[in-house]
């Protein structure tokens, strides 16, 4: 993968760390780093995937999580892509273009020594998906509300050469929105949380898709 001036293979606090609420935390709930809470920044937008959320995407995946090779775009607070560390992945690579929420990250993988299995990139999202493609097996996207931003992400993937052969993308975009993924994203199972709405697909190439369409 070609990596910016921005990334490195360990990430780095590049200054102090920003301050945090006292209340906020991010709660671990399975794996290795279990019932571990880690500090959340006080930053307009910031929304955690819901432990409910989190434990029921995971229990879907709990095959296809260890030894993954994870992508965690718009990253935030690294919710999903930490929990993926937790849970035995082999590498995540967290994207999230705010350096503040990125320092913040930092500091919670080096908390939790899992920075050897990550690599975080301070860039936007759609200038991560233009570069040099490395496939994962294993892609959580959770743009921001209300930006339009899913379906162009979900294009760049499928077409980039990011995905695996038959890779697990879990979707997260605010419930009023029917989002168009690509044909060979076969729907597997979905879960809603207040005005959110999180969809897991697995990737399945036209060749290996039932006459009728069902890839599942």
């Amino acid at each position: 993968m070609t990596r910016r001036a921005s990334s490195s293979r360990k990430p780095r606090r590049p200054g102090p760390a920003a301050s945090t609420r006292g209340p906020g935390k991010l709660r671990l709930i399975g794996g290795d780093f279990r019932r571990r809470q880690l500090p959340v920044l006080d930053h307009p937008g910031l929304r955690p995937t819901p432990d409910r959320v989190r434990e029921t995407l995971f229990n879907w995946l709990t095959a296809a999580v260890p030894g993954a090779r994870a992508l965690d775009l718009f990253a935030g607070t690294g919710a999903l892509g930490l929990e993926a560390l937790s849970r035995g992945a082999r590498e995540a690579v967290f994207v999230e273009a705010d350096a503040r929420v990125a320092r913040q990250l930092a500091d919670n993988l080096d908390t939790l020594g899992a920075s050897e299995r990550a690599t975080l990139m301070t860039t936007e999202a759609q200038a991560f998906l233009a570069g040099t493609a490395a496939p994962f097996s294993l892609v959580f996207l959770d743009p921001p509300f209300h930006r339009d931003l899913a379906a162009d992400c979900c294009a760049a993937l499928e077409t980039g050469g990011w995905l695996d052969e038959e890779a697990w993308i879990y979707l997260e975009t605010e419930s009023s929105l029917e989002p168009a993924v690509p044909a060979t994203w076969q729907p597997h199972r979905e879960v809603r949380a207040g005005d959110s709405t999180g969809r897991l697909y697995r990737r399945r190439p036209a060749e290996s898709q039932s006459p009728d369409g069902d890839g599942c």
